[in-house]
């Protein structure tokens, strides 16, 4: 049985491989840019994506890299957000970095998504954010950890913190999913394992009714852990490596030295990141000014299936407010006796 499965799945990719040598020149430029020089990943993450349906997974990608060509995407890494103020609020409501690496070189991003508030800049800037780090992950990242670990691997580990999680997190609901649909079409099986630590009741509550709606391939990417999930985490990497909330258990918040905590702008991985993007600017544009203003992404319309989930979970958070008020309300009437 897995032989054949190996034999069905070769096919897939040669098939999707002689598709792709068909693309139109601006398309294919993209796609070069896309796979750095191994496009048989590419191709797998789009098939695995589409369950091997060749077709689907052809339309799938040829609308991606039209997406890429119609926003300018393959450009923008010399994009810098400025000025630099500006670049680090949406660093501190956005809180993500990059802490390290898995013993086996699949990178390790960290997302504060408890303490993330996502309003200190318009929703491009997120978005403009969001699509930087991503291609910087894919175009910096991934090439230089195969070359220092000698894997060819196209994926990453994430690991998200829920500590500060509050039910206004509600109004961040419809950009979180603009970045997940994001993801989800032009960056498909990017993330290996997502591991989820420091989780309180209202996360607990949502995944309950979230987790039996996804699909089966996606569940078993998500593992919940005990606590911080340092024991956990430290059996696929070093203490090193390790978020800076992960470190110890309680020791959620954010770290004061910019060094350790992966989500400041101090950090190594944001200041490389960019500094690469105002490098590639002047590069590109040597004799222009850096613009201020966001990149505007189009961004590609959430699937059914996204939507529905987005709207469950916004349903639970809201059942879990009333039941806050009322208890709040009962609470107010036994103190006052009434």
């Amino acid at each position: 049985m897995a032989a054949a499965a190996a034999v069905a799945s070769e096919d897939a990719i040669g098939q999707l491989r002689s598709l792709m040598d068909d693309i139109e020149e601006p398309l294919k430029r993209s796609f070069e840019n896309v796979h750095q020089g191994n496009p048989t990943n590419v191709l797998i993450r789009f098939l695995k994506a589409r369950e091997y349906d060749v077709s689907k997974a052809h339309t799938m990608l040829e609308e991606s890299l039209r997406w890429r060509v119609e926003n300018d995407i393959d450009n923008i890494l010399a994009r810098p957000i400025v000025p630099s103020e500006l670049y680090r609020a949406v660093r501190d409501s956005q809180p993500i970095g990059l802490s390290g690496f898995t013993r086996e070189g699949h990178p390790v991003f960290a997302i504060g998504a408890g303490l993330s508030t996502l309003d200190k800049a318009s929703d491009h800037y997120y978005v403009q954010s969001h699509i930087q780090i991503n291609e910087y992950r894919d175009r910096v990242i991934l090439p230089t950890a195969a070359k220092k670990y000698g894997i060819q691997s196209s994926t990453c580990v994430k690991v998200l913190d829920m500590t500060g999680l509050r039910l206004s997190a509600l109004n961040q609901i419809k950009l979180l999913t603009t970045m997940s649909t994001i993801d989800a079409l032009n960056y498909p099986e990017k993330t290996m394992t997502y591991y989820i630590v420091n989780v309180p009741y209202i996360f607990s509550a949502c995944w309950k009714v979230v987790k039996p709606l996804l699909q089966e391939r996606t569940r078993k990417k998500i593992q919940v852990l005990q606590g911080s999930g340092r024991d956990e985490l430290l059996t696929i990497m070093d203490y090193a490596s390790l978020p800076h909330f992960c470190k110890r258990e309680g020791s959620s918040r954010r770290s004061n030295d910019g060094t350790d905590n992966c989500y400041s702008l101090d950090h190594p991985f944001h200041q490389q990141l960019y500094s690469h993007t105002k490098q590639n600017h002047m590069n590109l544009e040597s004799d222009e000014l850096i613009k201020h203003g966001s990149v505007h992404v189009e961004v590609p319309e959430s699937d059914t299936e996204k939507l529905f989930i987005a709207k469950t979970i916004e349903s639970e958070m809201r059942k879990i407010a009333n039941q806050n008020e009322r208890t709040a309300s009962l609470t107010g009437i036994e103190v006052n006796g009434h």
